[in-house]
């Protein structure tokens, strides 16, 4: 046997191990042990596979943040990250997600997947058809889109960025992926709001716990397919977009009525009495006030004449004279 003219001389002490110690070097340089599957291949790539009895969701730190542990009795146990049996015909690697059951497959081949609990779009938002992984980024910044700033005015402060973080919709981690080689704005990402997994949630964004998407992370290198069901969980035929809702126009503010001012104060002339000399109108009459006189003083009654006192008489009164003698 010869490379690029050279000989290769093999060593006789290979050929001194036995045929079946041989055999599993051969296997165990080729297959992965957990996956069956070729190594190097797409599948194979990431953590370890998690077993039944472990809890992922424990406090995970990448040197640039920690993200908290999760209370893993309350994630329904469909939506916790296990291997599971799936039946299909796409390559180890590819990813497919279903809306109708919120769960997301990382395709392993021998029947076999790694699915995790996710959250879709609300109604209105939901899309379907093929991608491709474009790109994928540690903490990356979320800018919320236009359309999205018309509906959350609140969101007008990130409309540059909101840098990557613990608070950051994006999350621990975003999958950026296209379509016929058009971005969309479609990603897998980790979310804070973890209680959002299984239900119809985003802006058609699929999210994933942060423990779940930095697992996922580790998993892709660039490329593969990625298949959004229909909201059936069918099959897509083609590329289904749907139009972004219309944004509320905001009613006009009503024109403030300005205040009514009244008009000026206009002096009248005195007004001019009609008639007179050369005019040839009859002279208006003069009025003459009438007097009335004061009433004449009332001169006092003269008083009356004192009535003259009766004689003091010694005797009783005689016709009402005193007897004279």
């Amino acid at each position: 046997m010869f490379l690029i003219g050279a000989p290769i001389r093999l060593s006789p002490r290979l050929f001194s191990l036995p045929l079946a110690l041989m055999a599993g070097l051969a296997l165990s340089a080729c297959v992965d042990p957990l996956t069956g599957q070729p190594t190097g291949s797409t599948a194979s790539a990431g953590p370890a596979l998690p077993k039944p009895e472990d809890n992922v969701y424990v406090a995970k730190s990448d040197g640039a943040y920690t993200v908290p542990a999760l209370p893993v009795d309350q994630i329904p146990e469909p939506f916790r990250r296990q291997v599971v049996d799936y039946e299909t015909d796409q390559a180890p690697g590819t990813i497919i997600i279903d809306p109708s059951q919120k769960v997301l497959y990382y395709v392993m081949g021998k029947k076999k997947a790694l699915r995790y609990g996710i959250a879709v779009g609300k109604d209105g938002f939901q899309w379907s058809g093929e991608a491709v992984v474009a790109e994928k980024k540690p903490w990356p910044t979320w800018t919320p889109p236009a359309e999205m700033i018309d509906r959350k005015p609140e969101l007008e402060k990130w409309k540059n960025g909101q840098p990557g973080g613990p608070t950051n919709p994006l999350g621990a981690r975003a999958i950026y992926l296209l379509s016929n080689g058009i971005d969309y704005g479609y990603r897998i990402h980790g979310t804070p709001e973890w209680q959002s997994i299984g239900r119809n949630a985003s802006s058609g964004c699929i999210r994933m716990i942060n423990q779940d998407v930095m697992d996922l992370y580790e998993r892709v290198q660039g490329g593969e397919k990625v298949i959004v069901l229909t909201a059936k969980g069918e099959m897509p035929t083609g590329l289904s977009i749907p139009k972004p809702p219309a944004v509320k126009k905001k009613a006009a503010p009503a024109p403030v009525a300005e205040p009514v001012k009244a008009p000026p104060l206009v002096v009248l002339p005195p007004p001019v009495i009609a008639g007179g000399p050369g005019t040839g109108l009859p002279a208006a009459p003069v009025l003459t006030p009438v007097v009335t006189p004061a009433p004449a003083a009332t001169e006092p009654a003269p008083a009356a004449a004192p009535t003259p006192a009766a004689p003091v008489c010694a005797v009783p009164l005689v016709n009402g004279t005193c007897p004279q003698g």
